[in-house]
C-alpha cells in the first residue's frame, strides 16, 4: 500500500492547474494515495494521466513514456499538482481537461477509456 510523509513543506508550481482542468465534474472520492514507484519527476503536474494496477487496486502517474503498462487501466486524470514524495492525488474521471497546457502527451488510448472527460487543445 502507498504512503505519504506529511512532515515536509509543499513546494508545487501549481501555475497551470487552472488552464488545464477546466472543468472538474466528479472525481474518485476521498481521492487517492499514489504508489510512484519508478516515477522520477520532483513533481506530478495537473492534467497527467492516473493509471490502476488491476492486480493489486495501486493507483499511479503514467509512466511518462506515455505507455500503459501492462496489467493496468487509465482510472483519471489528476486534478492538481502534487509532490511525487507527497502523492496524495484528487483524481478526476468526469470533466475538461485542456491538454494543450499538460505536461506531456495524453496517449490517444486514455483519451477513448476516459470517455466522460472531453480533451480540448486551445
Amino acid at each position: 500500500m502507498a504512503t505519504v510523509n506529511l512532515t515536509s513543506k509543499n513546494n508545487v508550481d501549481t501555475t497551470n492547474d487552472s488552464v488545464v482542468i477546466v472543468n472538474h465534474l466528479e472525481g474518485i472520492a476521498g481521492g487517492r494515495t499514489l504508489d510512484v514507484t519508478g516515477f522520477a519527476d520532483a513533481e506530478i503536474s495537473a492534467g497527467h494521466v492516473i493509471i490502476k494496477e488491476t492486480a493489486t487496486g495501486e493507483y499511479k502517474p503514467l509512466p511518462t513514456s506515455g505507455t500503459l503498462p501492462e496489467g493496468h487501466t487509465y482510472a483519471g486524470i489528476l486534478v492538481a499538482s502534487i509532490e511525487t514524495a507527497k502523492a496524495m492525488a484528487a483524481i478526476m474521471v468526469r470533466g475538461t481537461v485542456n491538454e494543450a497546457y499538460a505536461k506531456y502527451a495524453i496517449p490517444a488510448g486514455a483519451k477513448t477509456a476516459l470517455s466522460l472527460i472531453r480533451f480540448i487543445n486551445e
